[in-house]
C-alpha cells in the first residue's frame, strides 16, 4: 500500500526534529568554542565543547567546562542549549515513540513486502475497486487460492482486504484509472482484471486502458446502467455482470427453486471444505489428451466430479457443451472440463495437467 498522507507527515516530524536537534547541538558548541578562545587563558577544544553540549541536552550533565562561570554569556549560552535541546529531544522521542508503537515502523516494512510481491506476482487478477462489490471478489479470489492485487482511492477498503486474507495481500492505494497504477499492478503479467467501480465511465475508462496495456487479458466489467453493457464491451471487456439483473434472477431462484439456491448458497459458505463449480483447460502436452474420461481416472486421484466438459474452439466457433460426459468421452487439447470439488483439489488438477498427469500413482 502506499504511503498515506498522516505517515508521510510523521516521518517528516522526525527529520525535522533530529535535524533541529543536530544543529542546535552543534550551534552550541560552536558558541562556547569561540567564548573559550576570547575569555578563556586555555581555550577549550571543539570536541570539549561538543562534549559538554551532548551531556547537556541529554541531562547526563558530567559537569561544566572548566573557568566557564567567569565566561560572559557562558551560563546563558547552556541554558539556552539546554531548553532548546531538551524540547526538540522531548519532540523527537515523541515522533519516534509514535512511529514504532502506533505501528508505522511494521506498516513501513509492509509496504516494502507489498512492493516485492508487485514485482514478482505473475499471472493474477487485478480487482479495480473494492467496495461493495469488488470486496465480495475478493473473497472468492482468497477462498478458490487466486493471487490478486486490489486497487482503491479509500484506505479503509484496503485495510479491509488486508484482513481478509490469512497473508499479506499486495494491494496500491490509487486511482484504477491511471495507466501508472496498473502497471505497478503488474497489469502486463496479469491473467484478468475485474473493473468494480461504482461509475460506468470508470469501469469503461479502466476496460479501455486495460485492454490497451494487455491485449490478451481477461476482462470483467461491473455495468451499473444495463445499457453500458454494449459500450463496455464494444471498449474491450469480455463479459459485463450488471448486479441489478443478477439481483432480479437470484429472486426468482429463491421463489421457484429454492432448495437449489440453497444448495449453491450452502456449497459457497461452506468454510471447511470450499465445494465450488471449477474449469480447469487441458493443456496441449498433457498426457491426458487422447484418453477417454475414464482412463483419465481424474475422481480417484483428485475426489473432483467432471459434471461437463466443453470441447475445443474451432475458428472463431465456441465450442459445444458435452453435460455428464461419459466415461468413454475423449478428452483432448484445449478441452475444458467443468468440476465439481474442494478448491485444493482443483489446484491439484491444474498443476497435474501441467507436469503431465498423475504419475506413480495407482
Amino acid at each position: 500500500m502506499e504511503t498515506p498522507e498522516p505517515q508521510r507527515h510523521l516521518l517528516r516530524r522526525i527529520v525535522v526534529a533530529l535535524s533541529a536537534l543536530v544543529v542546535i547541538v552543534f550551534l552550541g558548541s560552536a558558541v562556547l568554542w569561540m567564548l573559550g578562545r576570547v575569555y578563556v587563558a586555555h581555550p577549550w577544544s571543539f570536541g570539549d565543547c561538543l562534549f559538554f553540549v551532548i551531556t547537556t541536552v541529554t541531562t547526563v550533565g558530567f559537569g561544566e567546562l572548566p573557568q566557564l562561570g567567569r565566561v560572559p554569556g557562558g551560563h546563558v549560552t547552556t541554558v539556552i542549549v539546554l531548553l532548546l535541546g531538551l524540547g526538540v529531544s522531548l519532540y523527537c522521542f515523541s515522533a519516534l515513540t509514535t512511529y514504532f508503537v502506533e505501528g508505522e515502523f511494521g506498516r513501513a516494512r509492509q509496504r516494502r513486502k507489498v512492493r516485492k510481491m508487485l514485482d514478482r506476482i505473475n499471472d493474477h487478477i487485478i480487482v479495480c475497486g473494492v467496495g461493495t462489490t469488488g470486496i465480495h471478489v475478493v473473497e472468492e479470489l482468497l477462498a478458490t487460492g487466486w493471487p490478486l492485487v486490489a486497487i482503491d482511492l479509500d484506505g479503509m477498503h484496503l485495510e479491509k482486504v488486508q484482513r481478509l486474507a490469512p497473508s499479506l495481500v499486495p494491494v496500491i492505494l490509487g486511482d484504477a484509472t491511471d495507466d501508472a497504477v496498473l502497471e505497478r499492478a503488474g497489469i502486463r503479467r496479469a491473467k484478468g482484471l475485474v473493473a468494480a467501480l461504482t461509475d460506468d465511465k470508470a469501469n469503461l475508462y479502466i476496460v479501455v486502458t486495460a485492454r490497451e496495456l494487455n491485449p490478451h487479458l481477461k476482462i470483467v466489467a461491473k455495468g451499473v446502467d444495463v445499457k453500458a453493457a454494449e459500450k463496455l464491451k464494444h471498449a474491450g471487456a469480455d463479459t459485463v455482470v450488471n448486479p441489478a439483473y443478477i439481483g432480479g434472477m437470484r429472486m426468482v431462484s429463491e421463489m421457484v427453486r429454492p432448495q437449489v439456491t440453497e444448495f449453491l448458497d450452502q456449497m459457497l459458505r461452506d468454510k471447511d471444505k470450499k465445494l465450488r463449480i471449477e474449469e480447469v483447460t487441458i493443456p496441449t502436452d498433457s498426457s491426458l489428451v487422447g484418453k477417454p474420461l475414464g482412463e483419465a481416472h481424474i475422481r480417484r486421484h483428485t475426489e473432483l466430479l467432471v459434471v461437463a466438459v466443453r470441447e475445443p474452439p474451432v475458428g472463431n466457433e465456441a465450442g459445444r457443451f458435452v453435460y455428464n460426459p461419459g466415461a468413454d468421452t475423449l478428452l483432448s487439447a484445449n478441452m475444458t472440463l467443468i468440476v465439481l470439488g474442494e478448491t485444493q483439489s482443483v489446484l491439484k488438477l491444474r498443476a497435474a495437467l501441467k507436469s503431465g498427469g498423475f504419475q506413480g500413482q495407482p
